[in-house]
Parts: C-alpha cells; structure tokens; sequence
C-alpha cells in the first residue's frame, strides 16, 4: 500500500474530578473558597518509561511492555506508571486535566488508587480509571479493585467506548463522592456510581500509547472549596537503616557480609512500611523484575531503564549494595528476543549481534553502580533436569553460550562480579553436579563466573528442604572448585506452618553466614502483602512467605534475629 498515512493530530482535554491538589487558583463570589491547582507537567517524570519533558511539556511513546508467562507465552500489557515521581494525596474530590496533541494513534491518561503489583509473570491491576483516545472515540475502563477471574486478562468493572462529534472537544471526567461523571464538549457521556474508586486518598498516573505517540501539552489536577491536594514523592525516602536490624547484626559477625531482598519499585514508592522494613534489615537489593530483558528492552534496539535506575537510586541513597537480575534468561524474554532467528548461519550471525549489543547496552549503562550480576539464570531443565534448555542464546551461541555472555558482560564491565543462577541446586546431587560442572566449564573456555547463586526456594517441605548438613557440604563443594556461593532467593511456604518455616529460614542463613564460600543471603521478597501466586486452577492466591506480613516481623524474621544473635 503506497502513500504516506497522514497521524490524526486533535487536541483533546481531559479532566477528571474527585479531590486533590495544591496551589491557589484564586476564587470567584460563587466560589468563596480558593482552588487548589498543581501543574503536573512540571512534576517529576524522570522514571517513567516512554514519558520525557519536551517543549514545556511531555512527549509521549509507545513502550510496548508485556509481562510473558513461564512458558514464554502471553504477553499481559505493562504500561508505565509514574511511581518514583510524583503522585498526589487526597483528601476529598479532585479534578484533572490534561491537553493532548500530536496523536499519532492513541493517547492513554489512566489514574490509579494504588501502583499494580507486579509478580514475576502477571501483574494485577489495581482500581482506578483509564482513558483511551482513539480516533474519533474514547475508551473507558474503570478498574474497581475487586479479584479477576483472569489475572493476566483483566476485565473492568465498566467498559464503554463513545463515539465523539469533536476528538479536539474538552473531555471533563468528574468524581464527587461515588459518582463518576465523563463529558465532551460539555455533554455528558457516561454517569455512573462507582463506590469504593480512590478510597486510599493516593492518586497514581501514568500516560501510554499502544502503538504511536503523542504531547501531554497540560496536565493539572484540582481540588476545589478548600478541599486538600498535594503532592509527594516515594514513601522509601524517609526510611533508615536500624541500630539494630538483620544488617547490622549480621555485620557485627561478618563486616563483609551483605543480608539482601528482591523489591519491586510499586510498594518502595507506595507503601511507608514496606521501606522501612527493608532499608532498616537489609543492606543489599535485588530487582525482583525491573531488570529483565521485557522491562528494559521491550523491542529491539530500545531501552527502558527507567524503573531499573529509579530501585538503583533507592540502594546508592541508602547504601545499600545491587545485584543486578539479570541478563541471559529463558522466561522474561521480550518477543522480539524469542523470535530472533537461528535457522542458518547467516541468521545466527545477525541475531548473535543482536544478542550481543543487547548485553552490552544493559551492562554498560549499569557499569559501576552493581556489586554483581546474574549473567546466566535458571539454564537448565524446569522439571528439575540437568540439560540446558535450549533458548534462543542456546541455538545461536550453543551450548558453550555461558561464555560468550560472560565475556560480553566482561568487556562492559571487568568489575562486576557474574554469577550463574540456579534452583534446585541446593543440596548435593545431579542438579548441583550440572551446575559446577558449567560454572567451571565455562571459566575453562574464556568466562569470568566469580560463582553460583543458589536459590534456596523451599516451596514444598518434603521435596525442597534444605538441611544445615546438606548445604555445609554444598558449599564446601564449590568451595573447593574456586567458586563463591550466595544465598539468592531465599523463601520458604508456611504450609507446615511457622515454626517450621522459622527454622528453615534461620538454617539457611546461619549456614551461609558461618561459611567464608558463601559470601551474602537474600530472601525472595519483603512482605506477605506481595506474594501473590497464580494457583494450578488460574485462582489467585496470597502467600505467606516473607519475613514481614503488613509491616509486622514473623516469626522466621525473629528467628533470623536469634540466628545473628539478636
């Protein structure tokens, strides 16, 4: 089809009302009260995927971020949200506004009541409402907060689409109390009563396109009669570290020795206690997800480190130590990356160099500010097999590919330490006998593996159980090899319940601790208001695993404590 396909440029305004903000919009004798107006545009956006200051305001772009399933299927949309910048705090109605131009194909401004959760392959949306131009239409969707029967295919509660006379018209979108009001150009298109929509006083935007671009030209919220509005920025900000905490007592032991968790920036900038249990025990990060080929290269050639860099930021202002998660991986890899051809040689050839600049991009812009690095994660078989899965940098690279990926790590970054990442490698066997054997094979032909992570998951007791003996000899057998071990995703089920969950936990750590091979622990997560799990009948189900439950420490953390003599 010839001919260039002319973008549809309106300038749309938006607006939705429902209590917040702050700055005085003056008053009129109807209005005795001054309005409370804040210029969002001029807030801070720097760790937003796709959103960048442009011309005094903000232009907008397509990421294209999905989260895939285990499988490497699926692909549940992820679009940005603005979670190290600015949101705002509510006390009664609100109002926002914002002009679009330059609509090249859709234009989407969604408020949210909380930031999604996201988990390693779903994420669940939380209540709010989004916007959609498309056209000469406009999509709804209001989000109620209440449990999906499909979490990665997530229904609204309302789902609308109106066709408008004027797309360049004003949009107003008003919430006051319950009630939900949208217009264009003065005429009402949808009122509705949706109780329970931002009850948490916290509003939290984010602005997407699916497939083209466009400039937020304004963007301002209003909170009017005297009602409250104003801004904040991360909860993590105010936390410290404890006198007292498993860091520091860990480093009365070992000076040298880092206690970590795997975070996730929606609860650091979220949730006040989240931070502050995290930065007052631990004195190393993980990013759960943000590092991933999906998030940081959702299509070939582009970047999203945003959210990476915004958890980077967190760890250097509180001096905490980064172990970067990670770089060749079966799950998590972006379509683009899954469909990279290898039939030929001249295929091979084209994706091992797209394969290569991807590694050294990633490495290179987080050069320096990691302490270490899984290079490889989670080779081998997923039924717990000792073959190499046979991903795409197996069939471009072959079986020697660990070496290639260590030495383009290398060449970014000489300092980083690399690590390959592993489950089921716990206790001495097949699995464990694999995964030395690649560590050292690799080494043998030009790799730079400092050593193992063993993850140490202890889903299921009489499977997955971890004795002190057992892993003392695990790591006295890398040891031996010239290997350094750390403990990389420590979590442990409380189906037996806590008390043994407790001592398997204070096993692990007190092991690792006591033995020069093994130099940190990190636990898999921070707090039970985040583990979520999808269940074999597609039910979403709250697991119980982490060392806190809603800010409060379980009884694994105060065993934990009396393990480091607490």
């Amino acid at each position: 089809m010839g001919g260039i396909r002319k973008a549809w440029r309106p300038r749309a305004v938006i607006v939705l009302a429902s209590g917040i903000l702050l700055a005085l919009a003056g008053c009129t004798p109807d209005n005795p009260e001054p309005d409370m107006v804040v210029d969002l545009v001029q807030q801070d956006w720097r760790h937003t995927p796709g959103v960048t200051p442009d011309g005094g305001g903000l232009r907008v772009a397509a990421t294209s971020r999905s989260i895939v399933e285990q499988d490497g299927g699926g692909g549940q949309p992820n679009p940005p949200v603005n979670l190290a910048g600015t949101h705002l705090v509510a006390t009664g109605d609100f109002t926002l506004s914002a002009a679009f131009t330059d609509v090249t194909a859709d234009a989407s401004l969604t408020v949210y009541d909380s930031p999604p959760v996201i988990a390693d392959e779903f994420r669940i949306e939380p209540a709010g409402v989004r916007l959609t131009l498309r056209g000469d239409d406009l999509d709804i969707a209001v989000f109620d907060g209440s449990r999906q029967k499909s979490v990665t295919n997530p229904q609204p509660a309302h789902d609308e689409r109106i066709r408008l006379q004027d797309p360049g018209a004003e949009l107003t979108v008003r919430r006051s109390g319950d009630k939900l009001e949208v217009a264009s150009g003065g005429d009402t298109v949808l009122s509705q009563s949706l109780p329970g929509i931002f009850g948490s006083g916290q509003l939290w935007l984010g602005l997407a396109s699916d497939g083209g671009s466009f400039q937020v030209s304004s963007l301002t919220a209003t909170a009017h009669g005297g009602a409250s509005l104003s801004t904040a920025g991360p909860a993590v900000e105010q936390a410290s570290q404890l006198p007292d905490g498993l860091q520091a007592l860990a480093a009365r032991i070992r000076p040298d020795f880092r206690i970590g968790a795997a975070v996730a920036l929606g609860p650091l900038a979220s949730d006040a206690d989240y931070g502050r249990v995290l930065v007052g025990n631990f004195g190393a990060i993980t990013p759960e997800n943000a590092m991933k080929a999906q998030n940081v290269s959702p299509q070939q050639g582009t970047y999203t480190f945003e959210e990476a860099d915004a958890i980077l930021a967190v760890a250097e202002s509180k001096g905490m130590a980064v172990h970067g998660h990670t770089i060749a991986f079966t799950e998590a890899m972006p379509r683009w990356m899954q469909e990279l051809p290898a039939g030929t040689e001249a295929e091979r050839s084209a994706s091992a160099r797209a394969l290569l600049d991807y590694v050294t991009a990633v490495v290179t812009h987080f050069r320096g500010r990691l302490d270490s690095l899984d290079v490889v994660n989670e080779p081998f078989d997923v039924d717990q097999g000792v073959g190499l899965q046979q991903n795409i940098w197996y069939r471009v690279f072959g079986p020697a590919y660990p070496a290639v990926v260590s030495q383009a790590v290398y060449a970014a970054d000489p300092q980083v330490k690399q690590y390959i990442n592993e489950n089921g490698a716990d206790v001495p066997g097949r699995r464990q006998d694999a995964l030395l054997k690649l560590a050292l094979d690799t080494n043998a032909v030009g790799g730079h593996i400092y050593g193992v992570g063993l993850q140490a998951h202890v889903y299921n007791h009489e499977t997955d159980a971890i004795p002190a003996g057992e892993l003392t000899r695990t790591l006295r057998n890398f040891q031996d090899a010239g290997l350094h071990v750390r403990i990389s995703e420590n979590d442990v089920a409380d189906d037996d319940g806590t008390d043994v969950q407790a001592e398997q936990y204070a096993t692990v750590l007190a092991t690792c601790l006591h033995s020069s091979a093994c130099v940190s622990y990190t636990t898999w997560g921070v707090d039970n208001r985040y583990d979520w799990l999808i269940d074999d009948d597609g039910s979403l189900q709250q697991g119980h695993d982490y060392l806190f439950e809603n800010g409060k420490p379980t009884p694994p953390y105060d065993a934990m404590r009396t393990a480091l003599g607490g």
